[in-house]
């Protein structure tokens, strides 16, 4: 039998299925609208032409079905029917390669590309052919397929499995965060294709047709969740879509009353509302996105300081490292200079005369100086690695300051200064510590208030504060200018006056005494009426070991 093709069947007169309106248009209109509005946001991006050429290639198909089934001439039945074959296999393509694109961010090889066009060729040739279409069954008014319809849907069901295979291996492969996008693109993915084109298949196998309007349900499903995906996970670079979408909405169902209002007043007044509507949709777009772009602004900057800070972090480190490996080194060779030293002042290798001698006494001094700072290096190297060991244990800080007392009461002489520290027998200031750190540190501000004194002196006092115990070093010395006082203990810290009456100092005994200080949960602190006016240096140590909450 020929095509037997006529321009008007009389028998194909009928009134269509009501769910082919239901169906069609607003999958058409749905398609279409998200289609357009992605790909006109991000035309360069291929992901965005890909999704617009699938809603183009569904939206096609779509208004071929439906002239097929409204339209009685047999010849447009044939020729879009014809085209619908082709179509179909096509969107499944499309699916997979938006699939991969969306997934992998780039794409796919020249060998896949090369490998669909092959299967995709035996379609295009056979298309105009009765391969295709038989021939146009008068009384039933359609077209019958030919033996190409197996072969279309075995490319239907090979790139459905395809896409369903790629979304499970990317979902495995995928980091965490990205596992929820994939998610939501298979749900959007395959819901589509099981509607799409199960349904076909099943409506050609039984000829009951009407089964496949269903299919195209499956297309608002795909479109809400790409919607999600960019609401939710800012897909193909669009972070407006939320607003846009209810402005638009707004503007539509007002513009809409036009078709239903017949009072010339209610048509002004809608009108007036259609207009302020767009205005102040302008603008709540406009204000939307200029927040958007300084919310990305402040994210890229925020990004560049995290990583600005990371790196600081490893320059400190390094830092860290080297001035504790440096130190160490430095330590031996100033031990030993420091006791040959010793032996040449104390005639060990003969007497040495007084020029000799003062010579030998800066020498002394000024490798003191460098121990001081090797020590120093070493304990701020030790902090800030955490490598500091503290050994916590019941001791009396009257013993302890009486050491201190003891160990510089000849050098207060020198200077004619006074060192007072008077402790009762009886009196037991108990506290839980470290015995060798808290010394360190009241020695070193013991020694750093007659290094600042010219007359005067220094008074050492322990008093019990409940909880605590209090340690106060007060002096008559430079004192502690006001808008000193917050950086005192910072790293590297000096006051003004300071290097006037001690050039060698280097600003790292404060800031590592209140760094083992508040690691023994203690806590260190100055006060001064100003400069010349002296200063107290306070130190409080817990009498009970203190457990962090």
């Amino acid at each position: 039998m020929g095509y037997n093709l006529i321009t008007n069947v009389e028998s194909c007169y009928f009134e269509a299925p009501s769910i082919l309106y239901y169906s069609h248009w607003p999958a058409i209109v749905i398609a279409l609208l998200l289609g357009l509005f992605v790909y006109f946001k991000n035309r360069n991006d291929l992901l965005s032409k890909i999704l617009f050429f699938i809603t183009i290639t569904f939206s096609l198909w779509s208004i071929f079905d439906i002239i097929t089934w409204i339209n009685p001439d047999s010849r447009k039945v044939m020729f879009f029917w014809a085209i619908m074959n082709f179509l179909e296999p096509l969107i499944y393509i499309l699916m997979l390669y938006f699939a991969y694109i969306y997934v992998n961010k780039q794409d796919n090889y020249i060998k896949i590309k090369l490998f669909t066009l092959i299967l995709l060729l035996p379609i295009l040739i056979l298309l105009p052919t009765t391969a295709n279409l038989q021939y146009f069954d008068v009384p039933s008014c359609e077209s019958m397929q030919g033996p190409m319809i197996k072969y279309i849907y075995f490319i239907e069901i090979f790139f459905s499995l395809c896409i369903v295979a790629f979304l499970i291996r990317s979902y495995i492969k995928a980091e965490k965060e990205f596992k929820k996008q994939i998610i939501y693109l298979s749900a959007g993915v395959i819901s589509f294709l099981l509607a799409f084109s199960w349904v076909n298949i099943v409506g050609n196998l039984t000829t009951n047709w009407e089964i496949t309007q269903y299919g195209l349900f499956g297309m608002p499903i795909f479109m809400a969740m790409l919607a999600y995906l960019i609401v939710k996970f800012e897909a193909f670079n669009i972070k407006m879509i939320g607003a846009q979408a209810l402005v638009a909405g707004l503007i539509i169902l007002i513009g809409s009353q036009f078709f239903f209002i017949k009072s010339f007043t209610n048509q002004i007044l809608t009108g007036i509302t259609l207009v302020l509507s767009v205005g102040f949709g302008w603008m709540l777009i406009r204000s939307i996105k200029i927040e958007i772009e300084r919310k990305n602004e402040l994210q890229e900057m925020s990004d560049k300081l995290a990583k600005a800070n990371d790196q600081l972090r490893k320059l400190d480190n390094a830092k860290s490292e080297f001035i504790s490996i440096a130190s160490h080194q430095l330590r031996t060779p100033l031990t030993a200079i420091k006791g040959f030293i010793s032996l040449l002042l104390e005639g060990s290798y003969g007497k040495v005369s007084k020029e000799v001698n003062e010579v030998l006494n800066k020498v002394y001094i000024s490798n003191e100086r460098l121990i001081e700072l090797v020590e120093d290096l070493l304990n701020l190297s030790r902090i800030e690695s955490g490598r500091m060991e503290y050994k916590f244990e019941k001791i009396n800080l009257g013993e302890v300051c009486q050491e201190v007392y003891d160990t510089f009461a000849l050098r207060a002489k020198e200077k004619k200064l006074y060192l007072e520290f008077v402790l009762s027998k009886d009196a037991k200031f108990e506290a839980t510590t470290d015995r060798n750190k808290i010394r360190e540190v009241i020695s070193n501000l013991v020694d750093n208030a007659l290094k600042y004194t010219i007359k005067g002196g220094v008074k050492i006092k322990l008093a019990d504060m409940g909880e605590n115990i209090k340690v106060a070093i007060t002096d008559t010395g430079i004192g502690v200018p006001a808008e000193e006082l917050p950086y005192l203990f910072s790293k590297f810290s000096r006051g003004k006056d300071v290097s006037r009456l001690n050039v060698g100092g280097t600003g790292l005994g404060l800031h590592v005494g209140k760094r083992m200080i508040e690691a023994l949960h203690g806590r260190i602190w100055v006060e001064s009426a100003g400069a010349n006016m002296g200063s107290t240096f306070f130190i409080e140590a817990p009498k009970e070991m203190k457990t962090e909450e």
